[in-house]
């Protein structure tokens, strides 16, 4: 089985400023010191997920294809960092408009992750910068992780 450490994307990976409907190249600014924190992870043999509500999609401020293209821009920023992100799901609803199991603090990306990579639970943990980001993993079974905004990875997972 493998382990895995799953990643909020907006205000864990990316310091969204005061919008949390990212959708540009432009706007995407990774935060600080966050490369050797998951290249860690990764020497330590976690799978690497990145678990994002997009509820932008829902409300029409931008397309699944914008967050596809800023999505591959990451993972591609990752990898000339060393880093291979493994996958990244995203919810593209939002519970104002509509009801779905996919948007955290539901579980079910992080379900599909675990059946897809056969993921031992017991040794993952999910980080987020939001109660729902530690209610999803609960909810999956996984130990969630509380950041504040913008704020810094723990760089050993215990």
């Amino acid at each position: 089985m493998n382990k895995a450490v799953f990643l909020d994307r907006d205000g864990v990976i990316n310091n969204p400023r005061s919008n949390y409907y990212v959708s540009k190249i432009a706007d995407f600014e990774f935060n600080t010191h966050i490369f050797p924190v998951i290249r860690g992870y990764q020497e330590q043999g976690y799978l690497i997920i990145v678990i994002s509500n997009q509820g932008g999609i829902s409300k029409k401020l931008y397309t699944i294809k914008d967050v596809e293209k800023l999505h591959a821009f990451m993972t591609d920023t990752f990898k000339k960092e060393n880093i291979i992100i493994t996958e990244t799901y995203f919810c593209p609803h939002h519970n104002s408009i509509e009801n779905c199991i996919c948007r955290k603090p539901d579980s079910l990306l992080l379900e599909k992750a675990v059946a897809r990579f056969n993921i031992n639970k017991t040794e993952s943990y999910f980080i987020g910068d939001s109660v729902r980001d530690v209610e999803a993993a609960k909810k999956a079974g996984i130990k969630g992780i509380l950041i504040s905004k913008n704020g810094e990875l723990p760089k050993k997972l215990s």
